[in-house]
């Protein structure tokens, strides 16, 4: 897998992608007009990343995974690129540009802030597919919004955090307030309150935009997290990307249960040390998402539109990897009948507190 290495000057940022995508064994760029389509025996694919890049042990390895299972199963070749700090939207541009010149089809974009060069991009090249996790607005003949109902696995974290809890204070953590987190912190609240009434539910955010620092820094999810806990806070839940890890480490040094996002972050090896503390996490398929668009580009037939996930397609859930998640049994028929009434839409979660 070629994998162009994270550039930290950001003033070398869009001239030193080129070079070390080059160096890394990519195809030359005229493998492939802006006009044309890219190179067909190419059989190669690129993501590139959001804020805090692979190693998140989160949103960013998840799309890994999908991309490492298309390289296995359908014998591609795979590329990355990584972000740069505090970079503009011409070093998306041209981070988008480089990896669909050298004919890697389809090309995506890990997170809502590749939308708008994506729309730059993708009209270049219009037989390329891009894919853009995470957001509807940018669309075309050539593009696949891959979107979750976030809100929805995150009612399932509340109903678990509130039958957990024993102080009736739980905590949650944003990353940045934005929409897409905000519908994770109501789907949450909306849990907790729908489950225990008197719960107390503590909110808080690490960053505004511009700022999308908070998704990026784990002394930020950390800081946030003691706070909390402080305050009598008995579980943590963060959606915050790698700062999230933070938040995790806070949470299970002082002995209580924190709750994962996106990958089923008790299986991750970065976060073994606390992965006795971590009751479940909020799961999101974004690995079967990149492979299904790699696959669907492969056989000929590319994604295009939105394609949404949700509990009905086991597109969001929680993860039961921690055994003693598995031992609260009252908390686990709580949590099986909120899925069903999600499902059966006795229950409609709010996307927004």
């Amino acid at each position: 897998m070629r994998r162009i290495t994270r550039i930290t000057t950001v003033g070398l940022a869009s001239a030193a992608l080129a070079l070390s995508a080059t160096a890394c064994g990519g195809k030359s760029s005229t493998s492939s007009s802006e006009s044309g389509s890219p190179d067909s025996k190419a059989k190669s694919a690129a993501i590139a990343y959001d804020i805090g890049g692979r190693g998140d042990q989160s949103f960013n390895d998840a799309a890994y995974a999908g991309l490492a299972k298309a390289e296995k199963d359908l014998k591609i070749k795979g590329a990355e690129a990584e972000p740069t700090e505090g970079e503009s939207e011409a070093d998306k541009v041209q981070r988008l540009t480089e990896l669909a010149r050298k004919g890697n089809n389809p090309v995506i974009g890990v997170g809502f802030a590749y939308a708008p060069a994506i729309k730059k991009v993708a009209e270049k090249f219009p037989n390329t597919t891009f894919g853009i996790i995470d957001d509807t607005s940018v669309t075309g003949k050539n593009v696949a919004n891959m979107v979750f109902n976030e809100e929805q696995g995150s009612y399932l974290a509340g109903v678990a955090a509130a039958k957990a809890s024993k102080t009736g204070t739980v905590g949650f953590i944003g990353g940045v307030e934005v929409p897409l987190i905000k519908k994770f912190e109501a789907g949450f609240t909306q849990g907790v309150k729908d489950t225990n009434p008197n719960a107390k539910v503590l909110s808080a955010y690490l960053s505004q935009p511009p700022d999308f620092g908070g998704f990026a820094k784990p002394d930020l999810g950390k800081a946030a997290a003691k706070g909390q806990l402080s305050n009598g806070a008995d579980v943590i839940y963060a959606a915050a990307g790698l700062a999230g890890s933070g938040a995790i480490e806070a949470a299970a040094t002082e002995g209580k249960w924190a709750i994962g996002v996106d990958s089923d972050q008790y299986n991750q090896a970065g976060l073994s040390k606390y992965k006795e503390k971590i009751l479940t996490s909020v799961t999101k398929d974004v690995e079967d998402a990149v492979y299904n668009l790699i696959k669907s580009v492969e056989d000929g037939k590319p994604q295009t539109g939105e394609i949404r996930y949700g509990l009905d397609k086991e597109g969001v859930g929680l993860a039961t990897s921690n055994p003693e998640y598995m031992k609260m049994t009252d908390l686990t028929a709580a949590v099986e009948k909120a899925k069903a009434d999600i499902i059966a839409k006795k229950i409609v979660v709010k996307t927004a507190p």
